[in-house]
């Protein structure tokens, strides 16, 4: 089923570039937890296509090529626009290896990948990139900076970075071979470092801005609008948990792990006033970020055609202004956290 009314659109940072509210993650066409057959991967990608998505947002990271690799001819010659990610380098490794889950990819290409933020490393990764892809992407992040990924070492791969691989991100930019720069990341902080250090075009913030924690509304958000920078929102479904809600058999996952207790209660109590409206968890935790006037895309990790289809149903459905407000009313969401209009 394809849709008859096309998704809003939305201007990317101060760019002419505009992204329609509703992305494809394609991490899951990179075996993300499980091995993905081909033709699943081909179809789901071509769901999105058939659905008005034209915002495909990948990374050397996923399936460590893989992603990328499956991307690349699905899209060719399609006007679509597309994002990846630099920081790591793909290091061959023992084909012994393949069959193990590693990083969270299961059967993914002969790889491992290895931190580098460096000038060099940066412009070697955009040329593999390049190359698996067919053509540059239009957005470039750099994936997965910060103190929660790093740890001791966060200071030093941020030097990094900010002397050697945004440097070749912003001359890339300059010369027009890609469109937009920017962080693709779990984590606050560090976003509002970079807004603080850097000039860049878009924030990739996965899992920080959802139905189910909203920290990025007090500082953050505000801070991008006030700096012309968009803000596309990973992860909306926090690994899992706001898409499978909690009344099902387990395990319910969030942060890429099992579900701590806080969650469970949280997303129980959620669930509660979906039921009580009629709305589907899902719809809520898509539609929910998508409300921030500083945020120009939500995207979606897609496994097959059929989850792409739903996800676009799900960013569609008529939600009553009431249940947002029972929402905030039973403190389940912040009074100033903005949310989606009822259509009259």
């Amino acid at each position: 089923m394809t849709h008859s009314c096309s998704l809003q659109r939305r201007t990317l940072g101060r760019t002419a570039m505009t992204l329609p509210t509703l992305g494809f993650g394609a991490a899951p066409i990179g075996n993300l937890y499980r091995p993905l057959p081909e033709e699943q991967a081909q179809a789901a990608v071509a769901q999105a296509l058939a659905e008005g998505i034209d915002y495909f947002d990948t990374a050397p990271h996923y399936g460590f090529g893989l992603s990328e690799q499956r991307l690349g001819p699905a899209l060719a010659g399609r006007p679509v626009t597309l994002s990846s990610k630099v920081g790591r380098t793909l290091q061959p490794v023992d084909p012994g290896a393949r069959n193990e889950v590693r990083f969270g990819f299961a059967g993914a290409a002969d790889f491992t990948p290895v931190f580098d933020y460096g000038y060099d490393a940066v412009q070697r990764q955009l040329a593999a990139s390049a190359e698996r892809l067919g053509r540059l992407p239009d957005i470039v992040y750099a994936h997965d900076l910060g103190p929660v990924t790093h740890g001791e070492q966060d200071g030093w791969f941020w030097r990094q970075f900010r002397t050697g691989g945004y440097r070749a991100l912003q001359e890339r930019k300059a010369a027009g071979e890609i469109r937009a720069i920017g962080l693709g990341v779990n984590e606050v902080a560090v976003c509002e470092r970079a807004l603080a250090e850097l000039d860049l075009d878009v924030l990739l913030l996965a899992g920080r801005y959802t139905l189910l924690e909203q920290d990025a509304l007090v500082r953050l958000l505000p801070e991008c609008q006030a700096r012309g920078v968009s803000v596309v929102v990973g992860g909306a479904f926090n690994s899992g948990v706001l898409a499978t809600g909690v009344h099902t058999a387990g395990p319910h996952y969030y942060n890429y792990a099992p579900a701590p207790a806080w969650v469970i209660d949280r997303v129980a109590a959620l669930e509660a006033v979906c039921a009580e409206f009629a709305v589907p968890l899902p719809a809520a935790a898509l539609q929910f970020p998508a409300a921030h006037p500083a945020v120009a895309s939500v995207i979606a990790g897609c496994a097959s055609a059929a989850e792409v289809s739903r996800a676009r149903v799900w960013m569609d459905q008529p939600i009553p202004t009431a249940f947002w407000d029972a929402l905030k009313s039973r403190g389940l969401l912040p009074e100033t956290a903005p949310c989606p209009v009822e259509a009259s």
